[in-house]
């Protein structure tokens, strides 16, 4: 039945947020103007119009959550991006899985992130929360979803499926409602998709906070007092923004089947580049905090970063990168509102920025080669072109549009190989960046000249080349540009280790955020040398045989044919493919899908035995199983080493009718390795293609080959009770038990034969995973002969790609370090704004 009152309240809030929006910004701007009778009057209405904008805006989150919750496939949001098969915490991702989600989250952590600062620094409310609230307008202009004469505003969430679509049963029957949704696409249903976007749109909606505050600066001519408060925001924003990189990395790594965690993807790139400005920002800022030096770079930089976070908006966004990234979203008519969000706002910062230019404090100091201002400069100088390198050519499509627009031809193409095209840049000035800040430190912290830095340096510099040493001996690095990255690499967190011990030494440990940060950049640096370098695939093709002439190269060549039960080598692994399996809810691991029988209903079968694991009985016989989402199929691999087992991975792998085969990793997880694995073809299964009948005429206690496996009669006897079929009197039914020994598994084959008023009747037995289908098809009784009809199809099987990444978890520990240095630095820096302001000083 068609519900559209959460619809409509959602479109009502929508509205609500956008013009309460636009009246917050315009009442703080009088707040600001008024004198100081008024003052109080407007700020109380500055904050009602606030908080009647974040009621609103909460309330749209929720009508589109109880929209995809309550499956209301009337709407054409829930429609597109959910299904009744999805459990909670995919629907939570089908939330965000379409733009106007997206939107929304961005919405709701920016209502939040106001709220923050309305109360924790009045000083600067007014002018602050002026962008903030022109930023939201912007925002839910996007989802609202308005159109006038040709003119469309935003792209509404809760439209209805019959004014979204033309189909003919709409003009049957208006009120017509989808049984079930499209779904959500099977590569984010993954539990880092429910976490990795609202961190990374909290780190999106963060960068809006510095930003404010420099306008707010600039603005109200308070040219360098921002710095102070936006510094702890501007590290939260770049801890939450590149946790929400990292949380990405990772999920490409345990989902997507490329082999790696980073592909250089254009999406990927708009969110690095500005992360990597934003720490450029953090540095100069801090900088101008010791030395009133870098003030105006701090400036360029904090608002460069905003207008990249705008600009990767527009990017993914707009549908610009259509046919060059496989994770831009799909154009829907937004690109010019998107445009005209990240030009006002541009044209806001640089007239601000020109307007105050001649104003803004500089330093006449010269910067000594010997001074932290010149070392920060030169790292900041780094970061800005490690970004300029991957911005240019990720904008090559936007260059193409624009030539376009005004009717040119542009046959520039982003780079082709783009993993070795931006890593044989990107890795050097990761080099340069980890020597920076393993010497700059020590000019933080010290005063320095060329014999005190030769002093300091030669401790720190002889543990790395004993330690590097030891490093490219016992990894077998033989590259030289690789002994270089593990060199600058291990100098970097020898010489922020050293810092380290003296901070701690002195019990000062919140002045230790640099230092840490630094040595997780120094482990990431190596972790990613040896994951990526020396990443080994261990799963070649020793057959000597073209598994199929339509298979692709690689797959051909550096992948494994798994035959149900069949040891095969893998490099020191004997690897065995067990079958399928399912995931059980309210069971651990995983179930064999041989146990269970599949019904009409979605997510639900039968148990065919007691299912038991580790002696505890989670389902009996004959009762219902609530799958996890039923279409995806875990190919079990046994992994045995001199005959003894070791483990066990499930790769997973479904077909999408639209998709193809879709596929995600599973690892084994050692100390110094990963054993990376995921199937890039699987046998169907669902419509094998038979071969012409084969005759076996066999005798009880007789042998027979059965495609190539010793099968034996056992017995064949009169039965009186059949499963699923009800026997009359005067019926006979012989049921022929067949034993078939496929390697080291036994498997028992029972057809039966009917006799009922004369007429016969046969019950195959089919197994998929054999590939047989057997029929008793007739009896011989004066011979004590059984006469079997047998067709043959291909055996179950997998093609599996098995790979070894070294070291990986250096790199993962590398990135929890530094997000912790980045926690203790931004207490640091909140610890001491508390301070000051509790002196009166904001």
């Amino acid at each position: 039945m068609m519900n559209t009152f959460v619809g409509n309240l959602g479109h009502m809030a929508t509205i609500l947020a956008f013009v309460s929006a636009v009246l917050t910004a315009f009442s703080y701007y009088k707040y600001y103007q008024a004198n100081e009778l008024e003052k109080s009057n407007w700020r109380n209405f500055s904050r009602v119009m606030f908080y009647i904008h974040s009621v609103a805006s909460v309330t749209i989150a929720i009508s589109l959550f109880e929209i995809i919750y309550n499956h209301r496939f009337e709407y054409f949001y829930a429609y597109s991006h959910s299904s009744s098969a999805l459990p909670v915490h995919y629907m939570i991702s089908s939330f965000w899985e379409g733009q106007e989600g997206a939107f929304i989250l961005w919405i709701f952590w920016n209502v939040v992130l106001g709220l923050v600062v309305i109360h924790t620094n009045k000083a600067w409310e007014g002018p602050v929360m002026i962008v903030f609230a022109l930023v939201q307008a912007f925002l839910v202009s996007m989802i609202l979803g308005v159109v006038i004469g040709d003119l469309k505003i935003g792209s509404s969430p809760f439209i209805l499926l019959r004014d979204a679509v033309s189909a003919p049963i709409f003009q049957i029957n208006p009120d017509f409602v989808p049984e079930d949704g499209t779904g959500l696409n099977p590569l984010l249903q993954n539990i880092w998709m429910v976490i990795h976007p609202p961190t990374l749109f909290l780190g999106y909606a963060s960068t809006l906070v510095p930003f404010a505050f420099l306008m707010a600066g600039l603005a109200t001519k308070r040219y360098s007092e921002w710095i102070r408060p936006t510094l702890p925001w501007a590290i939260f924003s770049a801890m939450i923004l590149g946790m929400g990189i990292i949380m990405g990395a990772y999920w490409a790594y345990v989902t997507l089947n490329f082999g790696g965690y980073w592909n250089w993807d254009p999406v990927e790139n708009a969110v690095y580049v500005p992360w990597l400005i934003l720490v450029a920002g953090i540095h100069t800022m801090i900088t101008y905090k010791k030395s009133a030096t870098a003030l105006k770079t701090s400036i360029v930089l904090v608002i460069s970063s905003f207008i990249l976070v705008l600009y990767a908006t527009f990017l993914v966004r707009s549908g610009v990168l259509g046919d060059s990234s496989v994770h831009s979203f799909t154009d829907l008519g937004l690109s010019g509102q998107l445009l005209i969000y990240m030009l006002f706002f541009l044209a806001m910062a640089i007239f601000f920025a020109v307007r105050s230019w001649k104003y803004i404090p500089t330093s006449e100091k010269e910067a000594s080669v010997y001074s932290r201002e010149f070392w920060i400069f030169i790292g900041a100088t780094t970061l800005g072109l490690m970004a300029f390198q991957v911005i240019l050519p990720t904008s090559i499509p936007v260059w193409n549009s624009i030539v376009e627009s005004f009717g040119g031809i542009s046959n520039m193409a982003p780079p082709a190989d783009q993993v070795g095209f931006y890593t044989k840049f990107q890795l050097w000035f990761a080099v340069v960046l980890a020597l920076l800040t393993a010497v700059g430190q020590f000019f933080w912290w010290k005063k320095m000249d060329a014999k005190t830095l030769k002093e300091t340096l030669v401790t720190p510099y002889v543990i790395s080349v004993l330690l590097s040493a030891g490093i490219i001996v016992l990894g077998k690095v033989y590259n030289l540009s690789y002994m270089v990255v593990v060199m600058a690499g291990t100098f970097t967190i020898v010489a922020n280790a050293t810092i380290l011990s003296k901070l701690l030494k002195k019990s000062t440990f919140k002045l230790a955020g640099g230092s840490l940060a630094h040595i997780g950049l120094g482990m990431i640096l190596i972790g990613v040398m040896f994951s990526s370098g020396y990443s080994e695939v261990i799963s070649q093709n020793m057959s000597g045989l073209t598994y199929r002439n339509d298979f692709e190269d690689e797959v051909n060549k550096e992948h494994a044919l798994l035959w149900i039960n069949k040891p095969t080598q893998i490099k020191e692994y004997t690897a065995i493919y067990r079958g399928r399996q399912k995931k059980v809810v309210g069971v651990p691991g995983l179930v064999n899908a041989k146990l269970l029988k599949p019904t009409e209903q979605v997510n639900q079968a039968i148990a065919l035995v007691d299912i038991v694991v580790n002696d505890k009985t989670y389902y009996r016989e004959g009762e219902f199983v609530d799958i996890v989402l039923e279409e995806n199929d875990y190919f079990k691999i046994d992994y045995y080493q001199d005959d003894e087992f070791k483990f066990s991975l499930s790769p997973m792998a479904q077909y999408n009718s639209s998709m193809g085969l879709l596929s995600s990793p599973d690892s084994r997880r050692f100390i110094d390795k990963d054993l990376y694995t995921f199937v890039s073809v699987i046998s169907d299964l669902e419509d094998p293609e038979w071969r012409e009948d084969e005759t076996y005429e066999v005798s009880p206690g007789e042998m027979v080959h059965i495609s190539d496996m010793v099968t034996k009669l056992e017995s064949a006897d009169v039965v009186t009770e059949l499963d699923g079929m009800q026997l009359f009197d005067g019926d006979v039914a012989v049921k022929a038990r067949l034993v078939v020994q496929d390697y080291d598994v036994e498997k028992v084959l029972e057809p039966v034969f009917i006799i009922r008023n004369n007429q016969v009747g046969r019950i195959p037995v089919i197994d998929h995973e054999l590939g047989v289908k057997v029929e008793l098809t007739n009896i011989v009784p004066e011979e004590n002969k059984f006469i079997f009809t047998v067709n043959r199809t291909q055996k179950d099987y997998v093609v599996l790609k098995a790979m070894v990444k070294p070291q990986i978890n250096i790199l993962w520990a590398g990135t929890i370090i530094m997000l912790i240095g980045f926690c203790v630095a931004i207490y640091r820096r909140y610890d001491e704004f508390s301070k000051m302001r509790d002196k009166g000083v904001e």
